[in-house]
């Protein structure tokens, strides 16, 4: 028997669709998944974009407590919700690695260097 507020088995981020409703840990909807992010050379989910009605927010992958496939919810209430930071278009900052020096270089200070 399925009842009408199932929001189906839990799935990966990575077969997440677009589109997915997206709710607050008390059930209200806030939004819907717009992007999920990833950090591909770690293979690590990094969070989603969803759109809402003031806009887009990023979502951190700690704040999610579920990814179904019928529904993403969040371990933030809908007041928490509403204070999600608006995603960053430029991306965080990039960091590059020393093409010399080794071990004793990054004692001193030649580790990587924020572009």
């Amino acid at each position: 028997m399925c009842r009408s507020d199932d929001d189906g088995h839990a799935i990966s981020y990575k077969v997440l669709e677009p589109g997915t409703p997206v709710h607050a840990s008390d059930g209200s909807a806030i939004g819907a998944v717009r992007e999920i992010l990833e950090n591909v050379a770690e293979h690590i989910f990094d969070g989603l974009v969803i759109d809402t009605p003031d806009g887009q927010r990023f979502v951190d992958a700690p704040e999610i407590a579920r990814i179904a496939e019928r529904r993403v919810t969040l371990t933030l209430d809908a007041e928490s919700a509403a204070g999600l930071p608006e995603r960053d278009s430029a991306g965080g900052p990039t960091y590059r690695a020393p093409s010399r020096g080794g071990r004793l270089s990054r004692l001193f200070g030649g580790g990587w260097r924020r572009d």
